[in-house]
């Protein structure tokens, strides 16, 4: 297990990749405006021009939570510090049986699952 002091310190690191301009505005988009009512919406949404934003944050809050999930970071110390990625994970995982099974991977947003 991590001591207390590299949990923070991850934690840290991920808030500062938060605020690379780009990552900001794909959130932004994800949290305000990336509302998909149905698998197909959400196919829609996802695979059009903002494909870039969906699969960067997406791929941002995996990756952070695979930090967790191989106890590189505390998974309490990380649910206190990063809670935006229960409402990210929220807005797909309605979707997400049948996301993946058409990309064909049984394991997207995996990690996120286990830390919630």
């Amino acid at each position: 297990m991590p001591t207390p002091f590299e949990s923070a310190t991850l934690n840290l690191k991920l808030f500062e990749m938060r605020r690379e301009l780009m990552l900001r505005e794909a959130r932004q988009w994800f949290l305000m405006d990336f509302n998909p009512g149905s698998f197909e919406e959400l196919l829609a949404l996802a695979g059009g021009e903002r494909n870039r934003e969906f699969r960067m944050v997406l791929s941002y809050w995996e990756m952070a939570a695979s930090l967790v999930t191989s106890r590189a970071i505390e998974a309490d110390a990380f649910r206190a510090a990063h809670n935006e990625f229960v409402s990210t994970l929220a807005k797909v995982q309605p979707f997400l049986a049948e996301t993946r099974a058409v990309m064909g991977e049984p394991d997207f947003c995996k990690h996120m699952e286990a830390v919630m």
